[in-house]
């Protein structure tokens, strides 16, 4: 982990120097120096300490860079299709996948199919039929529904115009494209 670097870094941006840091924390212009470049590794109370003089939770110290904030740009959105869906994906790869998808009217997602994770759906516009099991659903647009993806489950677009519903989806590993 590289702590230290980003440690230095929040400090910069907030213009604060390591003698105002050591009088905030109470630790010496040495030990931040050496956190700071990495050379120690200080314990979690220590770290505590930091955080709160910097004004930053602890937990965010500790994140890996892999799981921070990561930003996807309207204008730079992969897109694909299935079936006749048009899919407009608004996050990147990773245990939460959102997607914006449109179907035509008539339209389906196939046959009904599961697979690992968490669904959560909620229909922007039109009208959709949602299944799962013994369940059948007709959700219209401001209607949110959710059901967990290992039980077979289908999709279909009962309006007369397109349906746009914006999907996520959440896996503990990695998921093939479900749609």
């Amino acid at each position: 982990m590289d702590i230290g670097t980003k440690i230095r870094a929040i400090r910069n941006r907030k213009k604060v120097t390591i003698a105002q840091m050591c009088e905030g924390t109470g630790l010496s212009k040495g030990f931040i120096s050496n956190v700071e470049n990495n050379n120690t590794s200080p314990s979690i109370n220590t770290l505590n300490t930091i955080a709160s003089f910097l004004g930053v939770p602890l937990s965010y110290l500790l994140l890996e860079k892999k799981q921070h904030m990561r930003v996807v740009r309207k204008d730079t959105r992969s897109q694909s299709t299935f079936n006749d869906l048009k899919i407009e994906h608004l996050t990147s790869k990773g245990g939460l996948r959102m997607m914006i998808v449109e179907f035509p009217p008539g339209a389906t997602i196939g046959e009904p199919h599961a697979h690992e994770g968490e669904e959560c759906h909620l229909v922007l516009e039109g009208k959709i039929l949602a299944e799962q099991g013994e369940d059948s659903v007709i959700i219209e647009a401001g209607d949110s529904f959710s059901w967990n993806a290992s039980v077979p489950h289908f999709v279909k677009n009962v309006g007369d115009e397109k349906a746009v519903v914006l999907v996520s989806i959440y896996s503990d590993t990695e998921l093939m494209d479900v749609l």
